[in-house]
């Protein structure tokens, strides 16, 4: 394990980065405050949205109190850079599985303070931390594939009230394509489903919260969100479970024949009530599950860091991040029942009704009604499917007649 000051083989002064946002000058990358080689490995510009988020959670946890950050999957080193210079880490342990990564992640991280770079394995550096007992307030585990089997160790590496910042990139076997992975992986059925990217989600802090609740601790999602490529939650570790909070466990069905959707606790799970498919036609629900059914955002974190990006020139936020920063703002994910407006349009047979004007229809009647902020074009309510197409089919109708 190496530990560097700062300063030592910088290179370059830390305030002149600032004139260099999000510029590319030769071999160099620069985002936010960083600017950093990033190597032969692999790298997507294109994420900057979710790292921009991820720094700014991590600035919010930083005027609360100490902050020590783990990158257990630090690839070239952008996170954790932008972590000790945004966010305002006191500490930054970035690691790589990779031994060849070594030298890039030396180099590009020489400047902070209070560094540690290692080359292990996911698996053996959150044992090492277990077995020393050393817990972060900030764990971002940013890897290939299903992050499940790390899931237990990695929550041991966090401390009370920290934050487990996840990403997965199995897209088959929490969306449905891949039944027999998702019950391997996941320990839950999979099935498809109109609202996919929230699927995954949700499945993913399934999987979290049992491993936290077998550990004697309680979770809260912060935000998750997708691209439908990565799945990311950010999720706060609570020293034991709120009361009730296993009722957040629960059940999702679908019925492919008539679009109805229906949401069950896993602990007063029962029969499931008839879809509205037509007598004789009853198609069998799609059911998934168990996977989280709670609340996927929390706003009044969501707003801090928002007004944290409008006030401290430290840290930044590209415009695609304040996009989806705002999108989840608006929507707090529940209930976990969304259409896209194109299944709602195949239901009526009539056209199809602007969302935005659904929406606040719904609410005129006394539902809930939202934008789904995790996935464009869909709606979110708790009206009955019955209630959605009958709003949706008199505002086509209302449109069509206004057209004549």
């Amino acid at each position: 394990m190496l530990q560097l000051a700062a300063g030592e083989g910088a290179g370059w002064p830390v305030a002149a980065t600032v004139d260099l946002l999000s510029q590319h000058t030769d071999s160099y990358y620069c985002e936010g405050l960083a600017r950093l080689l990033p190597g032969s490995g692999f790298f997507k510009p294109e994420s900057r949205p979710s790292r921009d988020l991820g720094v700014l959670l991590a600035r919010t946890l930083a005027a609360r109190g100490p902050l020590r950050v783990l990158d257990a999957m630090a690839g070239c080193g952008i996170r954790a850079l932008r972590y000790g210079l945004e966010a305002g880490a006191d500490a930054v342990w970035a690691n790589d599985a990779d031994p060849a990564r070594l030298p890039l992640l030396q180099e590009n991280l020489a400047c902070l303070c209070s560094l540690r770079c290692s080359a292990l394995t996911a698996q053996h550096l959150l044992a090492d931390c277990l077995q020393r007992q050393e817990r972060f307030e900030f764990l971002d585990l940013d890897g290939f594939g299903c992050p499940t089997a790390l899931l237990p160790l990695a929550l041991e590496a966090v401390s009370f009230g920290g934050v487990l910042y996840l990403a997965s990139t199995d897209g088959r076997s929490p969306t449905g394509h891949d039944r027999p992975a998702a019950i391997r992986m996941l320990g839950a059925a999979a099935r498809a489903h109109p609202a996919s990217w929230e699927l995954a989600l949700r499945l993913q802090l399934g999987s979290v919260a049992r491993a936290a609740w077998a550990l004697g601790r309680g979770i809260e999602p912060l935000f998750s969100f997708s691209e439908g490529r990565t799945f990311r939650s950010a999720v706060r570790l609570r020293r034991r479970s709120e009361p009730g909070e296993e009722n957040q466990l629960g059940m999702l069905a679908h019925c492919h024949g008539c679009g109805d959707q229906q949401v069950q606790p896993l602990i007063r799970l029962r029969q499931w009530q008839p879809c509205h498919c037509p007598a004789g036609e009853i198609a069998p629900l799609a059911i998934s599950g168990p996977l989280w059914i709670g609340p996927l955002q929390q706003p009044e974190l969501l707003a801090e860091m928002q007004t944290l990006a409008e006030v401290d020139p430290g840290v930044s936020l590209c415009a695609d991040g304040a996009r989806l920063l705002a999108r989840l703002l608006s929507d707090k994910a529940l209930p976990a029942r969304c259409w896209p407006m194109a299944e709602i349009a195949r239901h009526l047979r009539g056209g199809t009704p602007p969302l935005l004007g659904l929406v606040a229809a719904l609410r005129e009647k006394g539902w809930s009604a939202h934008v789904s902020g995790v996935m464009p074009g869909q709606l979110r309510s708790d009206a009955s499917w019955s209630a959605i197409l009958q709003t949706a089919s008199e505002l086509v109708e209302m449109a069509t007649g206004a057209a004549k």
